[in-house]
């Protein structure tokens, strides 16, 4: 018996669906009113280290915009006064200590002024 080989694609394609939707699905309406299931999006942990590199890359940015636009003394002069401040101050202040990595990246900033 011979095999039409646009039959394998779409049974191939079902199988591929099938074991998509068995994690988890939504359904939604589209336009013309089919109702269609969209397999959940599942949150990889390479997802989260992803998310958390991005989120720390983007506090080193923005340390280091900061930084280049306030000039070392009165970056460091703000700094040590949220320091002194309540104890979430004082976190934000430990945070956003200018070290070697901001520094360096703020040289960068410098050279597009």
């Amino acid at each position: 018996m011979h095999m039409d080989p646009s039959f394998n694609r779409r049974l191939a394609s079902v199988e591929r669906n099938h074991r998509r939707l068995s994690n988890g699905y939504t359904t939604e309406v589209r336009s013309d009113g089919l109702i269609v299931a969209k397999p959940k999006r599942r949150f990889r942990p390479l997802g989260r280290i992803r998310f958390f590199v991005l989120i720390l890359l983007g506090l080193l940015l923005f340390k280091a915009f900061s930084f280049s636009t306030l000039g070392e003394i009165t970056y460091n002069e703000r700094v040590a006064k949220l320091g002194n401040g309540t104890t979430t101050e004082q976190i934000g202040a430990f945070v956003m200590q200018a070290e070697p990595a901001t520094v360096f990246v703020a040289g960068f900033f410098d050279l597009l002024k």
